[in-house]
């Protein structure tokens, strides 16, 4: 797939119609509840790859990340991301850090569209659950670095939405328009 810069929007609409949709961005940020909608919006299956990681390995991400440490995650992240790619008519939600690796950031970008679902970090601290459920997000220091640096990585995305302040309805009706471009 090959995209075309939209100067007046300042972001990449599709040359050819997708048949796959990836949402990327920060964790918390609503990649899951977004999917869904747009699943439905679209008529399409919805993947959720922390949800099919934990499927795969009988445990929570958390457990994972305690018991068999980052890089084994990744190491899984990968083998699903590459169960998805053949897959049609699907959204994916992608964890927050798949596509800050650069082969699945370019595996998903020759795949399918990518869309940022991008949200301020305050809207996402507000969102975390202070039970320390999300490994990469117990230290508020390390949280803060990790956001700054994805954000480059997200930027590559083919279509930006601003998620700050906007309804899942909203995000889905300019995910859809942008789509049919």
């Amino acid at each position: 797939m090959t995209a075309e810069t939209d100067t007046n929007r300042n972001i990449q609409t599709p040359s050819v119609r997708a048949d796959k949709v990836y949402l990327v961005g920060f964790m918390a940020a609503g990649k899951s509840s977004l999917a869904h909608a747009l699943g439905e919006r679209l008529k399409w299956r919805v993947e959720d790859m922390d949800g099919r990681i934990e499927a795969r390995e009988h445990m929570t991400i958390t457990e994972i990340f305690r018991r068999r440490g980052e890089p084994y995650f990744r190491t899984v992240e990968r083998a699903v991301l590459a169960e998805v790619l053949p897959l049609q008519h699907t959204v994916v939600a992608t964890g927050g850090g798949t596509f800050a690796d650069a082969n699945n950031q370019a595996l998903i970008n020759r795949n399918g569209v990518s869309i940022w679902l991008d949200v301020p970090l305050t809207q996402i601290i507000s969102r975390l659950p202070s039970d320390k459920h999300r490994p990469l997000a117990s230290n508020r220091e390390q949280l803060e670095r990790l956001y700054t640096l994805r954000q480059s990585a997200y930027s590559h995305a083919h279509l930006r939405l601003d998620g700050s302040g906007a309804t899942v309805g909203e995000l889905v009706e300019r995910a859809a328009d942008w789509l049919d471009g």
